[in-house]
């Protein structure tokens, strides 16, 4: 099985996020989708440059971007190995320019996230990984192994969720872990797939997803987070799976 190696990688990632930061450091305008999320020249900017450098990487292996038109969207039920591309996770932190976006890129074999790379741009911080390969973190040109940090009976349960998607029935399943006006529960708003990347490194133990997310969201921040000794399964415990009919995730739990 084809893995690929972080030199590969690392240069396609980052090159991504100096198209996105050209556009972050001038105004720029904002489109929206059917479903009304926004879209902007730094999501079509970034998906450009990955998929073009995927296909001389990997001629073979083809690409799905969040941004891929409607055939290719299409043709991806027939894949059984394919790149997996958000070209900028979280628009939303793009546009409100808090810095809380990333670059994923993931490698999906027989429906499950086998690599994956998240680069936050403005944060100038990179991790990748993989379930049963390891995980690092990147900074300052450092690669350092990271691992998860599982919850220590008697200590405050310390809960990622994002800002914008903390929904009635996440604080109803949260509820089972303790009380958050007691101090039971920590709660860290993050944008993006950086939530993941938290717990990765042992800064959380806990991301509920009880709101809609699609699948490019989630397949490279898995990887890693898999490949640091965490887990991300549905509600039901089963595991979070990839290139289903609908591209909409189900609601999901990351775990240390």
């Amino acid at each position: 099985m084809y893995l690929p190696t972080i030199s590969e990688l690392e240069p396609i990632a980052r090159a991504a996020g100096e198209a996105i930061m050209a556009i972050y450091s001038q105004p720029f305008a904002v489109e929206y989708k059917q479903d009304e999320s926004p879209l902007t020249a730094a999501d079509k900017g970034a998906h450009e440059v990955i998929v073009r450098a995927l296909a001389r990487l990997t001629p073979s292996i083809p690409v799905l971007s969040e941004e891929s038109d409607v055939a290719t969207q299409q043709a991806r039920l027939a894949w059984s190995r394919y790149w997996l591309v958000d070209p900028l996770d979280g628009t939303k932190e793009f546009v409100s320019r808090n810095g809380e976006f990333t670059v994923n890129i993931a490698l999906i074999e027989q429906g499950a996230p086998v690599w994956g790379l998240v680069y936050a741009p403005v944060l100038d911080k990179l991790w990748y990984g993989g379930k049963g390969l390891g995980a690092w973190r990147v900074v300052d040109g450092r690669h350092e192994a990271i691992q998860t940090h599982p919850h220590e009976e008697g200590q405050a349960w310390r809960v990622v969720g994002s800002r914008n998607h903390l929904s009635g029935e996440t604080l109803d399943y949260l509820a089972r872990f303790g009380d958050m006006e007691r101090g039971d529960i920590e709660l860290v708003s993050m944008g993006s797939s950086l939530k993941f990347c938290i717990i990765a490194e042992g800064g959380a133990e806990l991301y509920p997803r009880l709101a809609p997310t699609c699948e490019w969201d989630t397949g490279a921040a898995q990887a890693v987070l898999e490949g640091a000794g965490g887990s991300v399964t549905q509600l039901d415990g089963s595991p979070l799976r990839y290139n289903k009919p609908d591209i909409l995730n189900p609601w999901f739990v990351a775990r240390a």
